[in-house]
């Protein structure tokens, strides 16, 4: 079908929800390890705590991916159902997670969470390629960095804005979540919905081109085996580009969940000098670490009006490779930053990493992937983000016991070394075009 031209404030209405999306993971990434810490955990032991966001990743993205691509609804459209129920149960549990009384319910209701946001966000990667043209595509992806941006920036920046803004306490006794995480997840969860329902309600869906084929196709499919079978079989048959993505992918996320897992926990500890977690001072280091979390987003939010302009002059490829390499700069500094407002420099390059993170690899894989598998394919994707997460979650405990000493600044300086590694099997994709 020839997709016609949206306008700014269609593609803007369209990507509105990733705002929501993005309270859900900004709030997560900024305040999981501290939240895991109050409630007793040790630096060996979080990596293994965060499991479950890998792992949900792995599981619900793909299986979503085909269920949408065989959804249709004459109101409520293919892609836009999910969002809606993706919605609703992320908001319950970002509600549920800082009244978390025990270490176990908080990494129970982790689960429930990044389930829950996968539903709502898988469908958004396709989303994107079901209403633009090949032409809009880079627009779209990166209208939805803008939104990722924007979110995070609040999001992050929120437990901060709760203690020094309205003096919400940020202390709380041991084992028990601080005052301003608690409200913060709150307005989190508000937001969540709020966001998601306004793309829901103005946005539309174009049909299947053939409806009827369409009906009878979705006849002979079937349960959850049937998705499977499907998965299994495209996993085979991915396209080149696809595979060559696969490489960035890794290395890309690898590093991204080094540096969440330890930054915020890194500045609390090796550069303002904490020595407990029930001290002001490692919750001043934890807010700030969320303060720099919501920087390098307002840096995604500013570079997304760029970066369209930038892939167009020296290619898409060329222009995520210089990305990826501002995010290690960013990163590897860290390791010798002694003063907190020096790291909002090297935040700034995580940020322009970031933007194109999030958006120039689906840019890439959107125009080689069949129209009608879109979701299953960007399921398919999400494996390369997920697996290398879940190695670092079974195994970077050890790494940081045996290796490291328990040193959370050097996992993110891990993090930087895996940009820069990303950054090179970048140059190797066949980027068609561009």
């Amino acid at each position: 079908m020839s997709k016609p031209q949206l306008d700014f404030w269609q593609i803007w209405n369209m990507s509105f929800g990733f705002l929501g999306i993005q309270f859900g993971w900004g709030l997560q990434m900024a305040n999981m390890s501290a939240i895991y810490e109050y409630l007793g955990a040790e630096a060996d032991q979080i990596p293994l705590l965060w499991l479950a966001a890998p792992l949900t990743g792995l599981l619900v993205q793909p299986i979503i991916g085909y269920m949408s691509d065989r959804t249709w609804h004459p109101r409520w459209g293919r892609r836009r159902p999910y969002f809606m129920i993706g919605a609703i149960l992320s908001s319950i549990a970002l509600i549920l997670m800082p009244n978390s009384s025990t270490l176990w319910m908080a990494a129970g209701l982790l689960w429930i969470l990044d389930a829950s946001i996968n539903v709502s966000m898988e469908p958004f990667r396709a989303f994107v390629a079901d209403k633009l043209p090949e032409e809009q595509r880079t627009q779209g992806f990166t209208m939805q960095s803008l939104f990722i941006g924007l979110g995070a920036v609040i999001a992050s920046a929120l437990p901060w804005i709760m203690s020094n803004i309205f003096n919400v306490a940020n202390t709380a006794p041991e084992g028990v979540i601080p005052p301003s995480v608690k409200y913060s997840f709150y307005i989190g969860a508000a937001a969540f919905f709020g966001a998601i329902m306004y793309t829901v309600f103005k946005t539309d869906e174009y049909p299947p081109e053939d409806l009827q084929r369409f009906k009878l196709e979705k006849m002979k499919g079937g349960g959850i085996g049937a998705a499977f079978q499907e998965i299994v079989g495209n996993i085979g048959n991915m396209p080149k580009v696809m595979k060559q993505l696969a490489y960035v992918q890794f290395f890309t996320w690898l590093g991204l969940f080094c540096m969440w897992i330890y930054f915020g926990v890194a500045v609390a500890r090796n550069v303002l000098g904490a020595v407990d977690q029930e001290s002001k001072l490692y919750a001043e280091g934890i807010e700030w670490g969320g303060m720099c979390f919501a920087f390098y987003s307002l840096v995604t939010f500013l570079f997304a009006f760029y970066l369209p302009k930038l892939a167009q002059q020296v290619g898409r490829k060329r222009a995520h490779a210089l990305c990826l390499l501002a995010g290690a700069i960013g990163l590897l500094s860290v390791s010798v930053i002694g003063n907190k407002y020096l790291l909002l420099f090297s935040m700034a390059g995580v940020g322009i990493a970031w933007t194109s993170i999030v958006s120039l690899p689906y840019a890439m894989l959107a125009g080689a992937i069949p129209e009608k598998k879109m979701g299953v394919f960007m399921g398919i994707f999400n494996f390369f983000i997920v697996i290398p997460e879940i190695i670092a979650a079974l195994g970077f405990g050890l790494v940081m016991n045996y290796v490291f000493d328990n040193n959370r600044l050097m996992g993110v300086i891990v993090g930087g070394v895996c940009f820069i590694i990303a950054a090179l099997f970048t140059m190797r994709v066949e980027d068609e075009g561009y």
